[in-house]
């Protein structure tokens, strides 16, 4: 410790010695203070002893693969002026940096160079550390971690294995999401409008055996708890996530089939309608249309084979387009109604899902769009059980009524027929045809539908979600190698933690490219391990993990980044977490986001952690585009970052970023100018050099105006960066810096003590967005570094008191009268006033107003005819 104070004290005296600069020069500025910075560890937190209140930031970590872009310097601005700003406040904030560097693209590019991943990763690593150093982004350097580092990988198969052994990790066989470029499986939430969400390739179905969480158990938790992060969070992402949960209430139903003992499930939300079924739907693709069309003679087995073929090249989208006409085959095997008793003949059609509910639907055709199509089709019954000409109010269904207004006989009444129309009746109304559910209403029929089901011991009330179990195994070398040892008799053991990590082979000698199965099965020393059991010989599972498990908890372990002996330390996790701001795009709504909240929520259930949702509030920024495109080399739009750093400076790019609009929209980069943010940064700098008042003069007496906008800046900024309006506070310092000037310039001269105070008040504000231009103004004010923890202003209250302006009144354009007023009237007050003034009242005379134009505080116009 005395070392290290011993060493600061001679940093500040190297500093106080070192010459400013005399004019401003964005790179040489840039050099000087990396090197302040470096030995200062302005952002470093590894002060146990530090009483100041606490603030998380976390910028989404990247992915290492070539240089910074345009992208990262919008974000990673974002998220370093709230770091900074609170740290202004007095908060000691945590602000890390990592690398979510295992994944497909590194393996990828290091199996086109015929390079190792592993050299691949950690050489762009080093390049992404030596241009966000450049950017000057507040990380606490200390802190750093990256996924494919054995002491980070140790702990997500400890993760696993948590899991694991709480019953939500496990394996088995499923048709899952092939890609076939990349030649690995994908999770749902990575397949985007059928392709692959890495290379766009169209995806297939494929029957794997495979790794999940269950993620499913927490689906109810998962949706309810967004609730609590409502005014925190985008209202899109959390409507995305609810979307992609997708909780639908209903009831099962359980149909008996003949010849066959066990009944099979259907979920419905509709159970009111259980007297319309009159057929069955499965799930080509399930097991149970397999077994059911096992029993049929050849010529159904046979068109239900060929059918299967074809259903298994569609995606999911497709299957489910409402543009495409209906198609299925018959399973030769007939359904029992579970309340009329009659025979339901069952279908096979790709536009049931086998994991949707239990991959098996009945159809209400009557009431049904998708079941009315299908059943036009193939001409199947349609039943009309609800009556949506009823009131869904009152006791009787309503009388129908003929064209000359007299009642229809009950009898004689045909309801409408969707057979004929060919619209399915989806609205409300009164139950007819169907027993004891005749002439009450969808709610009341529900209920009833579902008791009656309870006491016949063939179904109740029932919950099913879009969200499906989160498939976490991938058939790729360049990932987390699962920690589960195959006996011979087919036992999976956990590998035990003294074990971890269980590591990756070198990849030489390897091949890496996709083939269907993972590489690590190449690995064949690698692969045979002796039981944890008991010695005996077995094998290694040969998948990796999805890079998504990495991401999930990662915040957490910033906490702890170098500890060897646990993942993270509860210790820490009750002193800084949850994040308190995360920022990053909006792309990762749902994968990321929702893995993380689920993650952290077992983690809770585990007694890991006190907190259930992992960050407090989120920031999700736009794209920088270019002439309203997208920036891509292929389309010869692209903007390099280190071009523009070069050309700039990069405290001109934090600066037009942030000024650009707001965090939410995206920023078309020929709509901006960083040539005119560092004309901007200049002006200000040079005021610093200008400023002939002494360190700490009172600043009381000076120009009055000027310290009025001082103290303004003072008391607004704060509201304005809480509120993510960076721009307007870029904007409020471009109005200070031009009173500054007006001041040094004028009569109370660039000795005031009151431009002194304006100055150091711009150059506390730049610490935010220009931190070179910032911390070399504060040294030619005379400061020690550095400018990032000098601390916030508070505004004087006194300077703030509403002041009066002088209000001009004009008739048809011509002065007319002024008005002394307060400067925060308003427009109609202002005009009354003006009505009233007598030399407004003798210029308007017998004429009529037809119109005021108001501009409070300063004009009204009043137009008379």
């Amino acid at each position: 410790m005395l070392a290290r104070v011993c060493a600061r004290v001679g940093t500040l005296q190297e500093t106080r010695r070192r010459p400013v600069s005399e004019e401003y020069d964005v790179h040489a500025m840039q050099e000087r203070w990396l090197q302040e910075w470096d030995r200062l560890r302005p952002f470093a937190t590894d002060d146990e002893t530090d009483t100041r209140p606490r603030k998380y930031v976390l910028d989404m970590f990247p992915y290492p693969s070539g240089d910074l872009h345009m992208g990262h310097a919008e974000s990673y601005a974002y998220g370093d002026v709230l770091a900074r700003y609170w740290r202004q406040q007095g908060f000691n904030v945590l602000h890390p940096i990592g690398w979510d560097s295992f994944g497909l693209p590194a393996e990828n590019a290091a199996i086109k160079r015929g390079v190792d991943p592993a050299g691949w990763t950690n050489a762009n690593i080093e390049q992404h550390k030596r241009s966000m150093r450049r950017y000057a982004t507040a990380f606490d350097w200390d802190r750093i971690l990256h996924t494919s580092d054995p002491g980070y990988y140790k702990w997500n198969q400890w993760l696993f294995l948590e899991l694991f052994k709480a019953g939500l990790a496990y394996r088995k066989p499923a048709n899952v999401n092939w890609c076939p470029n990349d030649q690995t499986v994908l999770a749902n939430e990575q397949v985007i409008d059928g392709h692959c969400e890495r290379c766009d390739a169209l995806v297939e179905k494929k029957q794997l055996t495979q790794w999940f969480f269950k993620i499913t158990d927490y689906a109810d938790r998962l949706l309810d708890d967004l609730n609590q992060l409502e005014g925190r969070w985008p209202e899109k992402v959390l409507r995305m996530q609810r979307n992609w949960i997708g909780r639908s209430e209903g009831a099962d139903v359980d149909f008996a089939i003949e010849g066959r003992d066990e009944p099979v499930r259907v979920f419905t939300t509709r159970p009111d309608t259980l007297f319309g079924v009159t057929f069955m739907v499965v799930a080509p693709d399930s097991d149970l249309a397999s077994e059911l069309v096992a029993g049929a003679d050849e010529a159904t087995q046979a068109a239900f084979a060929e059918y299967l073929q074809r259903t298994q090249r569609m995606t999911d989208i497709d299957r489910q387009s409402t543009e495409r006409e209906k198609t299925g085959v018959p399973l030769g095997r007939d359904a029992i109604h579970p309340f009329t008793g009659e025979r339901i003949p069952m279908w096979a059609a790709d536009y049931v899902l086998a994991d949707y509910g239990h991959g098996a639907v009945m159809a209400v055709p009557a009431h049904d769009q998708r079941d009315l199509d299908f059943a036009r089709v193939f001409d199947l019954p349609v039943k009309v059980v609800v009556d949506t000409n009823a009131p869904v109010t009152g006791v009787m269904p309503m009388i129908p009524i003929d064209d000359d207004g007299n009642a229809i006989e009950p009898e004689s009444y045909e309801p409408v027929d969707p057979a004929v129309t060919g619209e399915a009746l989806t609205g409300s109304g009164r139950m007819i045809q169907s027993g004891p559910l005749d002439g009450l209403s969808k709610q009341n029929a529900i209920a009833r539908a579902i008791a009656m089901l309870e006491e016949r011991g063939i179904g109740g009330a029932a919950k099913t979600y879009r969200l499906r179990d989160w498939l976490i195994s991938r058939q790729r070398y360049w990932g987390t190698p699962i920690p589960i040892v195959h006996t011979a008799d087919g036992e999976m053991v956990p590998v035990p933690l003294e074990q971890l990590p269980v590591t990756l082979p070198s990849a030489e000698g390897l091949d890496l490219k996709p083939k269907g199965s993972s590489p690590l099965g190449a690995a064949t020393e690698w692969m045979a391990v002796p039981s944890p059991i008991d010695g005996s010989p077995a094998q290694r599972d040969p998948d990796t993990m999805d890079t998504f498990v990495d991401s999930s908890w990662y915040y957490l372990r910033f906490l702890s980044p170098n500890d060897d002996t646990k993942a993270f330390d509860p210790a820490q996790a009750d002193r800084w977490a949850p994040v308190d701001r995360y920022v990053g795009g909006v792309e990762h709504a749902i994968l990321h986001l929702l893995y993380a909240r689920f993650i952290t929520k077992v983690l809770f259930d585990l007694g890991h952690v006190s907190f259930t949702e992992p960050f407090e509030s989120l920031l999700n920024q736009g794209m920088v585009i270019l002439d309203g495109a997208k920036m891509s080399k292929s389309k010869g739009n692209l903007v390099t970052l280190s071009e523009e750093l070069d050309r700039f400076g990069v405290d001109a790019i934090r600066v037009t970023m942030s000024f650009a609009g707001p965090p939410e929209d995206d920023i078309d980069w020929k709509d901006v100018s960083p040539a005119g943010a560092q004309k901007f940064l200049a002006r200000a700098w040079r005021l610093s050099g200008e400023v002939k008042a002494p360190k700490g003069a009172d600043a009381k007496g000076g120009d009055a105006a000027l310290r009025r906008e001082t103290h303004k800046f003072w008391r607004d900024a704060p509201g304005l960066i809480e509120a993510l309006k960076f721009n307007v506070v870029v904007a409020r310092l471009m109005e200070l810096t031009n009173a500054a000037r007006k001041a040094v310039d004028g009569d109370a001269g660039a000795a005031d003590p009151a431009v002194r105070e304006a100055v150091e008040a711009i150059a506390l504000g730049l610490s935010l967005y220009a931190p070179y231009t910032a911390e070399d103004m504060w040294a030619r004010l005379g400061h020690e570094p550095s400018v990032a923890n000098a601390g916030w202003r508070k505004a004087d209250a006194t300077l703030l008191v509403e002041q009066s302006t002088t209000a001009v009144v004009q008739v048809n354009g011509k002065v007319r009268d002024r008005v002394e007023v307060p400067a925060s009237i308003g427009a109609d007050e202002l005009e009354a006033l003006a009505r009233s003034l007598p030399g407004v009242v003798r210029s308007v005379g017998n004429g009529q107003i037809v119109k005021a134009i108001v501009r409070a505080p300063q004009l009204v116009n009043l137009v008379v005819r």
